[in-house]
């Protein structure tokens, strides 16, 4: 439990998004905050009780310094006597816990137990089930808000990828999928779209995930980037009548694993030529040439290429300024590195609620960044794979 304490600690005062930790430490102060004044009158805000043994009487600033910058509070006052946060005292100690404390209450959701032991040692009393369960559910809600927004507009490119991810099932550790969808809008920006989770990725999944974000609004998927999932490329064909790019990058991995080790670096060498080519018809022709040639030594490799010709070149279709963004899903690998990383601390989840309240809310803070972001494609070279022409300049400021 102490390492695991000072991972997730670590982790804060290292790596972690000074913004979001900030927010998390306001939230979770104000929250404890309550519970102990709650404790102190005996009654909850605003309940008329006559079990209440003090009034409350407004609020006071203090400004609080963590290594994640100032955090105003606004410290509950009362009409007799005085309330002080046990929580900044020792302050360097304190607020090393109180990160503890939020970072499981995030990360965890239903362990409160933990919680719960984390409180207690920095002196803040013991939270109750019911108060670190609220603390959840006002997370929950923000990160399912964003989850479940409406989608405006259209969106040619759509990006999924599967990471997986341990989870505790009926007192077995099983591993779960878990979907991030990505898209481009009509104004070149990225977005996360949706998230999903689920045991496996057979087409009943995909078609589910799929269904839920066209419900949502999703329109204009011209192309669907992906691995090699045939209930995927199915599913997408159905639900957006779209082209499927088998991920270029996972193919080539696919491709050299049929060929011994020590051929390797000259097979990648041939099959390199491939995407070398100016067009689409340069490449087919090269792809040809190249299958022909690995054949006879290795005709595994030559029935993989004749198989998937089409799905590892679809991207050859669309501009040629987008093909380094669509011909592989290398744009989530940083996001995906992302949700291992916190993945990592945690080891194994408690259910899948929890697997979505981390991702969920890495995949909003992402989206703050992107929104902030330069555009990913130019505007110009969206409008001739959208099915609105007129390109959308920014207004000018007069």
């Amino acid at each position: 439990m102490t390492d695991d304490r000072m991972a997730l600690i670590d982790l804060v005062e290292k790596q972690a998004d000074g913004d979001l930790v900030r927010e998390m430490l306001a939230f979770a102060a104000e929250r404890i905050m309550e519970a102990e004044v709650e404790a102190r009158t005996g009654a909850a805000k605003g309940a008329r009780t006559p079990l209440r043994e003090v009034q409350r009487n407004g609020y006071r600033d203090r400004d609080w310094d963590t290594r994640a910058g100032r955090i105003t509070l606004e410290i509950p006052k009362l009409r007799k006597g005085s309330y002080f946060p046990s929580f900044l005292e020792p302050r360097r100690t304190a607020e090393k816990a109180l990160v503890a404390v939020i970072q499981e209450a995030y990360v965890h959701g239903v362990s409160t137990r933990s919680v719960d032991d984390l409180v207690k040692a920095m002196g803040a009393g013991g939270m109750s089930k019911s108060q670190v369960s609220r603390l959840c559910a006002e997370i929950d809600e923000r990160v399912n808000a964003f989850l479940s927004r409406p989608l405006e507009g259209a969106w040619p490119y759509l990006w999924l990828d599967a990471t997986y991810l341990k989870v505790r099932e009926g007192g077995r550790i099983v591993s779960h999928a878990v979907i991030i969808a990505v898209g481009v809008n009509e104004d070149g920006k990225r977005e996360v779209l949706g998230v999903a989770i689920g045991l496996s990725e057979a087409e009943a999944f995909w078609m589910k995930f799929l269904r839920s974000l066209a419900d949502r609004g999703l329109r204009g998927v011209k192309l669907v980037i992906a691995d090699d999932h045939k209930g995927l490329r199915a599913a997408a064909r159905r639900v957006f009548n779209a082209t499927h790019q088998r991920c270029r990058v996972h193919w080539m991995r696919n491709a050299l694993a049929h060929a011994p080790a020590k051929s390797r670096t000259a097979m990648a060498a041939m099959l390199k030529t491939i995407f070398a080519q100016e067009t689409k018809a340069e490449a087919e022709k090269q792809w040809d040439i190249v299958a022909e040639a690995l054949r006879e030594k290795q005709p595994k490799l030559g029935a993989l290429m004749d198989a998937s010709r089409d799905d590892v070149l679809a991207y050859m279709s669309f501009p040629r300024e987008h093909w380094a963004q669509i011909a592989s899903t290398n744009p989530l690998e940083r996001v995906n590195r992302e949700v291992k990383r916190r993945a990592d601390v945690i080891g194994i989840f408690p259910n899948d609620d929890a697997v979505i309240r981390l991702v969920g809310a890495l995949m909003l803070e992402t989206n703050d960044e992107w929104a902030v972001a330069r555009r990913y494609m130019s505007l110009e070279t969206l409008a001739r794979v959208t099915d609105n022409p007129n390109v959308r300049l920014p207004a000018v400021a007069s």
